[in-house]
């Protein structure tokens, strides 16, 4: 199966993605949200060019796979997860997350990796509870 990476940034004008390993996929949107589905809605665009110019990716299997940076992944979280919350999992300190929130700061590739870990962990233990 083919993994498709899609890199989503926020920019002024809104949030925009583009896959880090395949030509002419690309979306973009005031949300997150309509950036993803931007995103899909090119793939279902090529999917009707005929065979000589369709990427041939799109004949076998394949997922995407979503890439954020910092204040992007943030964003797009800050109504699920505070500031708080977030120096609870991943024991950065609130006000430096607010930095990295905002593009003030960038944090650092051990920064990156200490967030997400941390909510990789939480998912983790998330899919193993049960109600």
């Amino acid at each position: 199966m083919k993994t498709i990476r899609i890199i989503i940034e926020r920019k002024e004008d809104g949030f925009w993605g583009y896959a880090e390993n395949e030509e002419a996929i690309v979306g973009g949107g005031e949300t997150v949200q309509e950036c993803k589905q931007d995103v899909l809605d090119c793939i279902e665009t090529l999917k009707e060019l005929d065979a000589a110019n369709k990427p041939s990716f799109l004949d076998r299997e394949y997922e995407l796979i979503y890439k954020f940076d910092i204040p992007s992944l943030l964003s797009y979280y800050k109504g699920i997860f505070t500031n708080s919350a977030l120096e609870r999992i991943t024991g950065i300190n609130q006000k430096q997350i607010q930095h990295y929130a905002t593009g003030h700061r960038t944090p650092r590739a051990e920064q990156r990796l200490k967030i997400e870990t941390a909510l990789h962990n939480l998912g983790k233990e998330l899919l193993a509870v049960e109600l």
